[in-house]
């Protein structure tokens, strides 16, 4: 072992933690809140102290580690996302205590959070993907626990789904991580642009490229286990699978895009195309829920769709790609810090209440000034509203999109895709007002008939430390917002390096009438959604005369249960075991060919022998082996991989 030992801390501290605070909480449950908390304390002051004295790169080497050797390094973009990711962990950590006061396995959950954590640092302190594919696959399994915690069955059933997506995604990601390497000869990243620069047949390229992006990707079409793990899972929990995980995954694919196909227009128009369509769906998803955290979940996936967009602008603009790079990193922060604080409010409301129907949490937030200025500035941030932080890393990317049309139109090449990607991009903007209005005004304006009193009447919903962990995470937003300049392009100067970003010829304007056109037109087409749509078509009187939101999106337009499932649970086991038949058939013909050409009637009196019933033997061996070595293993892998996924979705 080699380097900056402090790199290796980082991972290993918070696992070493785990297992001391487990052996704790069995003897005692509040020493062991306290020293979770500690340990996620020190790991954010520790990581508050590299930021702060950052001045250049750093590395650790372990050779010895899994025989392909640990790399971690410490650069720009490393120390800024190791920082909110050991943020984030503070601030759930501290909110924990409180959430989980009446839970149960609640040392289980302990345990796996602070190993998630070191397994989530050793993703981004990551040098080499071979160090980061071990590291998000520790991550993936032991984050599994947080979705199935409650153990109902719709947690165990959502648990699967994210165990599925994540065991296959895994051994998707490492034959492309074989094949890069095949045609690399390394899995460094510092290394792979210039080992990959030169192939002059990508094909491979490509193949290993799209095996990797599936494994680390959470968006369309493999977004399904986001809308369904985070309504689940404890909302501490749900906020850093928002915030922070999903991040990891997108670090996945910025190594890919930013260091084997940079500049890759080919490459850039297929993460644009995914990027897109994730982003509107999980949007117009959005404003039909009525579920709180599911709401939240698909805003999650909405904005995995904004940062797509702008790792697909990377690859179109090329070397003009700066606006591309610097909106990319900056909604990759944003989204993580707004999504900390809407979850932890989101967990306020459900440890009061224990519901998050809006219909039944109507009204909750009214008097609750904490908890209402809190989700305002986590609302006004994603939705890119000018002062808050969402709105420079949108203008950011919109102005890259922009960018790229002018420069096409320069060239005298056709620019209606693009422009129907801007007005997709504006339009989804809208539709995050439309569904973030929503949630505010039912939780904060409305009045809920039946137990407004009641909701009034509470002022202790939640702690100091609760208090303390939401509203401190909630004022950082317009902080970074109303000065982008001083804050967001500081930040965007240290971490743009990572994926070969330049800074911009000139300083941005921000609030210039040029950029802040963008936010218009998405507010107005929010306001249009949310009074036509959402009031209009989305409420209906119920039985009582009171008008309630109501879901209309069809129940059976579900894409995990309509396709995925069908496909896993019954047409492959039918195929499997289609083609274990074929094979029997096939091996059961040949051994009765041996039967009449080479063991005949002619040879019974050989059998007689003892060299004949030697060959008779013979003959039995073979046919046993055949039988053993084809047929036979294909049907009993067929049998398991039933097995295997009835027990995964059951």
């Amino acid at each position: 072992m080699e380097g900056n030992f402090i790199l290796l801390f980082l991972v290993l501290f918070p696992m070493a933690g785990a297992f001391v605070s487990y052996l704790i909480g069995r003897k005692n449950k509040e020493a062991r809140n306290y020293f979770a908390a500690a340990v996620a304390i020190i790991e954010f002051l520790v990581m508050a102290y590299l930021f702060v004295t950052f001045q250049e790169t750093t590395e650790f080497v372990w050779k010895e580690f899994c025989g392909r050797g640990m790399y971690l390094e410490l650069d720009g973009f490393r120390v800024l996302y190791v920082l909110i990711a050991a943020l984030m962990w503070m601030m759930t950590t501290i909110f924990s205590k409180e959430y989980f006061a009446h839970y149960r396995n609640r040392n289980r959950y302990y345990l796996f959070t602070l190993l998630t954590l070191g397994a989530t640092v050793g993703v981004f302190l990551s040098a080499d993907l071979f160090t980061t594919f071990i590291f998000f696959e520790i991550m993936s399994f032991t984050s599994y626990v947080w979705v199935a915690h409650d153990e109902k069955e719709a947690s165990m059933r959502a648990a699967g789904t994210y165990l599925a997506v994540a065991v296959i995604g895994g051994l998707v990601m490492l034959m492309g991580l074989f094949l890069l390497y095949t045609q690399a000869g390394t899995l460094k990243i510092n290394e792979l642009y210039e080992a990959c620069h030169g192939i002059q047949d990508k094909t491979m390229l490509y193949v290993a490229g799209g095996c990797i992006l599936f494994g680390f990707a959470g968006m369309y079409p493999v977004h399904i286990w986001l809308p369904k793990a985070h309504p689940v899972a404890p909302a501490p929990a749900s906020a850093l699978l928002s915030g922070i995980l999903t991040k990891s995954g997108v670090y996945g694919i910025l190594i890919i895009s930013a260091q084997i196909f940079l500049h890759d227009a080919v490459w850039g128009n297929a993460i644009l195309g995914f990027g897109v369509i994730t982003m509107f769906m999980g949007a117009f998803l959005a404003v039909f829920s009525i579920d709180l955290k599911r709401t939240l979940a698909l805003s999650s996936m909405s904005q995995i769709g904004f940062i797509l967009v702008g790792v697909g602008m990377q690859g179109l603009l090329g070397h003009h790609n700066a606006l591309a790079v610097r909106g990319t990193l900056l909604h990759m922060v944003n989204h993580s810090l707004i999504k900390l604080v809407l979850f932890m409010v989101a967990g306020v409301v459900y440890m009061n209440l224990h519901k998050l129907d809006l219909n039944s949490i109507r009204g909750f937030g009214r008097k609750k000034f904490c908890l209402m200025g809190s989700f305002l500035m986590g609302a006004l941030g994603i939705m890119g509203i000018p002062l808050w932080n969402g709105y420079v890393s949108k203008t950011l990317l919109h102005e890259s999109i922009v960018e790229y049309i002018h420069l096409l139109h320069e060239e005298g090449v056709a620019v209606m895709n693009y422009k129907a990607v801007e007005w997709i991009f504006l339009l989804t903007g809208g539709l995050t007002i439309a569904y973030m209005i929503k949630l505010f005004v039912a939780i904060f304006i409305e009045k809920n008939d039946t137990n407004q009193e009641k909701f009034d009447a509470k002022k202790d919903y939640m702690s100091k430390a609760s208090a303390f962990a939401i509203a401190g995470s909630a004022i950082i937003l317009p902080i970074l917002g109303f000065v982008p300049n001083v804050t967001m392009d500081r930040l965007a100067d240290l971490g743009q390096e990572f994926m070969h970003g330049e800074s911009p010829a000139h300083a941005v304007h921000y609030f210039s009438f040029v950029n802040l056109k963008g936010a218009i037109i998405s507010l107005v087409i929010g306001l249009v959604v949310y009074f036509g749509v959402v009031r209009l078509l989305l409420m209906k009187k119920d039985e009582t005369g009171r008008r309630v939101y109501i879901n209309a999106w069809p129940e059976w337009l579900d894409l995990e249960n309509a396709v995925y499932r069908p496909i896993l649970l019954v047409f492959l086991p039918f195929i499997g075991a289609f083609v274990s038949r074929v094979f029997e058939q096939i091996t059961d013909g040949f051994i009765a060919l041996l039967a009449k050409t080479v063991y005949t009637p002619k040879m019974e009196e050989k059998q007689k022998s003892k060299k004949g019933q030697e060959f008779r033997k013979s003959i039995e061996k073979t046919s046993s082996r055949i039988r053993g070595s084809i047929s036979y293993a294909l049907l009993m892998y067929g049998i398991g991989m039933v097995i295997i996924l009835v027990y995964v979705f059951k």
